[in-house]
C-alpha cells in the first residue's frame, strides 16, 4: 500500500521522531545515577501524568484533523488541504492540532521518567515546536491561501485558552 503525502509532511514526522527519540535517549543516559530516576514512585506518578497528557495531545490531533478534512477537495496528498478551514475548532484558533501536539514531548518525557527530559529537553522541544509553527507553518499557509488567510488570521488567534475552545480541542472524539 502506497501512501501519498508531501515531502513537507514526511520531514515534519521525521523531525518529531528525532526530537522524541533523541530526548528520551539523551535524558535516560544523562539520568543513570539520578536518585529520582531510580524511584519507582516517581516513575508510576510520571507515567500516569504522561499517559493523560498523551491522551489530550492525540485527542487534539484527532479533533483538529477531523475538522481539517473539510479542507481536502479532490485528489491531494494525505494530511494536506487545498481549502482554508475556519469552522469548528479552527474558528477558535488557527493551529489547534499543533497546539495540542506541543504536549507530546512532555507526555513522552513523563512516560520515560527521565528528570532531564522532563525539566530541560521537553520544554526546549515544546518551544522549538512553537517556533516552527510561528515561522514555517504560518509562512506556508499564508503562501497557500494568501489574502483569505490574512483576513482569517486577523480575526483568529494562533492559539486560544478559552474554555469553550479547549473543550473543542481536547474533548472526546465524536464520530
Amino acid at each position: 500500500m502506497k501512501i501519498k503525502t508531501s515531502v513537507s509532511v514526511v520531514v515534519r514526522i521525521l523531525l518529531w521522531l528525532f526530537l522524541l527519540l533523541g530526548g528520551a535517549i539523551f535524558g535516560t543516559l544523562n539520568d543513570k545515577n539520578d536518585p529520582l530516576f531510580e524511584s519507582y514512585l516517581f516513575h508510576i506518578i510520571s507515567f500516569i501524568v504522561g499517559y493523560v497528557l498523551l491522551i489530550y495531545a492525540f485527542r487534539s490531533a484527532a479533533n483538529g484533523g477531523k475538522e481539517l478534512k473539510k479542507g481536502r477537495v479532490g485528489d491531494i496528498p494525505r494530511l494536506e488541504t487545498n481549502h482554508l478551514v475556519t469552522t469548528g475548532i479552527y474558528g477558535c484558533m488557527r493551529h489547534p492540532m499543533l497546539f495540542g501536539l506541543t504536549l507530546l514531548p512532555l507526555g513522552v518525557a513523563l512516560i520515560v521518567g527521565s528528570p532531564t527530559f522532563i525539566t530541560i529537553i521537553a520544554p526546549f522541544e515544546m518551544l522549538f515546536i512553537i517556533f516552527m509553527v510561528m515561522v514555517f507553518e504560518e509562512w506556508e499557509v499564508r503562501k497557500k491561501f494568501g489574502q483569505e488567510y490574512k483576513e482569517y488570521a486577523s480575526k483568529t488567534p494562533m492559539v486560544s485558552f478559552k474554555k469553550e475552545c479547549l473543550k473543542k480541542l481536547f474533548g472526546k472524539i465524536k464520530g
